[in-house]
């Protein structure tokens, strides 16, 4: 609904949304006839950047290089298809081959996590590895460097999902948009549907979400992930990951 997720209150401060629209969105969605039927200013998601309970987390926040961000996407279709994020890549850190890393947590809802591996030669671009991770309230997914990555929600309720980031880099959306969406679409059937502007793509692996925490990377289901402000080194991997993953 138009303008019903306008502010989120956390701890003891208020934030607004960056708001994602469908005109946004036109060249990711998969049902072209639905495009021409529907209005361009539907909102389909809310995203609540840099979020902290007060001014002393926010600076410790800022001084780790980190980012927290709410996203909120309320139940809905784009035609044929479940209600879902533009998709995006990240950069790489300097002196790194791999990308920047992030983890999230789901709030309330169910979330499907698309991930997928890019590699390029000569110009030429590859997709290697499809994951889908279905997860719920309280699960925590590990999005790994050199992963591209869309959020579904494929429910009849609200998903409200939480990530940590490094706050240094801006997402790429080019690639995924560029070739029409991610690898895959969901549709509100259940199946999965190759993407036939990717020349070839491997079957996708479904993962749980302990399947994609790196070693020692100890998480409760029954604590908010907000919480490892307190446990720092957990999150070393989000500003350097080559120790984690390599």
């Amino acid at each position: 609904m138009k303008g019903q997720w306008n502010e989120l209150k956390f701890g003891k401060r208020t934030f607004s949304p960056t708001v994602r629209t469908l005109e946004e969105m036109t060249e990711v969605i998969f049902n072209k006839h639905f495009l021409a039927n529907a209005s361009m200013d539907m909102e389909l998601y809310y995203m609540f950047r840099d979020v902290a309970r007060d001014e002393e987390d926010a600076n410790k926040i800022r001084e780790r290089g980190w980012r927290y961000d709410v996203t909120i996407i309320p139940s809905s279709t784009l035609g044929v298809e479940f209600v879902k994020t533009a998709g995006h890549y990240h950069p790489c850190p300097p002196d790194s081959k791999l990308t920047y890393p992030e983890i999230y947590e789901v709030l309330e809802g169910e979330a499907h996590y698309l991930l997928q591996k890019r590699e390029e030669t000569q110009g030429v671009e590859r997709i290697t590895d499809v994951i889908v991770v279905k997860a719920w309230a309280g699960d925590k997914v590990v999005i790994p460097p050199n992963y591209g990555h869309v959020t579904i929600n494929p429910s009849e309720t609200t998903l409200k999902m939480a990530n940590w980031v490094a706050r240094t880099f801006s997402p790429v959306y080019e690639p995924i948009k560029n070739k029409g969406g991610a690898a895959y679409f969901e549709l509100t059937t259940g199946e999965f549907i190759k993407n036939d502007h990717y020349e070839e793509v491997p079957d996708i692996r479904f993962l749980k979400p302990l399947d994609t925490w790196i070693n020692d990377l100890a998480l409760s289901k029954e604590v908010e992930m907000y919480e490892l402000l307190k446990e720092p080194e957990k999150l070393d991997f989000l500003i350097n990951p080559d120790p984690w993953f390599t």
